[in-house]
């Protein structure tokens, strides 16, 4: 087999985790500004920038889209499995069986789970969707959390009462904040599975050969 270098085996994650390390700094750094420029006009001492990044702005922020990441790829994952879209290169063939969904064979180079069988291939099988569930459920916590304390924060520097957690979890402002990160990751989903039917782009597994028609299904 040819030899590569560790940043070509694994650049794709390298980069978007850059990327994200990134902006994910630039975010915190305008955040900070943008809520000490918030406390000044309401006459509150700002905040210095290390306490900022475990403060509820940043991490009702940071999570609220978080969250909605991982809802679109968990639900993602799982309705590719059971629903097609003709000419998508992001659909499964809409007659004929895949390798997917073939059922997995122990060997030596199979996963451990693979070989184990039994409970652990059950939860190996869908391992990829229950993590990103997992996932958003962790930053759909932290989200409200954030947002709750937030909230709590602004009513006490109004001299307005506060909300417990479970009278939070009835505020249209925490849903808001959910449901317009949530509709734009469905709309980005919905974009790419719709445009691969007539778009393409050369090179990209993401896409189907430039010149495939457009009823072609899967990549």
């Amino acid at each position: 087999m040819k030899k590569h270098t560790f940043l070509y085996r694994n650049g794709l994650t390298i980069a978007f985790v850059t990327i994200m390390l990134i902006t994910l700094g630039a975010q915190s750094f305008t955040g900070w500004k943008q809520f000490n420029a918030e406390m000044e006009e309401k006459g509150r001492p700002g905040v210095e920038f290390a306490p900022y990044l475990v403060s509820p702005h940043f991490l009702e922020a940071t999570f609220e889209n978080w969250e909605s990441e991982f809802l679109q790829m968990a639900l993602y994952v799982l309705l590719t499995v059971w629903l097609r879209q003709k000419g998508s290169a992001e659909s499964k063939s809409l007659d004929e069986e895949e390798e997917v969904d073939r059922q997995p064979k122990p060997s030596k180079d199979a996963p451990w789970a693979v070989n184990k069988g039994g409970f652990w291939l059950v939860l190996y099988k869908n391992s990829l969707s229950i993590a990103f569930f997992a996932l958003f459920l962790f930053s759909f916590i932290i989200h409200f959390a954030g947002s709750h304390a937030h909230y709590n924060m602004e009513q006490l520097i109004k001299q307005e009462p506060t909300q417990s957690a479970a009278e939070y979890l009835l505020n249209s402002k925490f849903w808001f904040e959910s449901f317009q990160n949530w509709q734009s990751e469905f709309l980005s989903v919905a974009s790419i599975v719709f445009l691969s039917i007539y778009l393409r782009q050369w090179g990209s597994p993401e896409s189907k050969p430039v010149d495939a028609p457009h009823s072609e299904t899967g990549k």
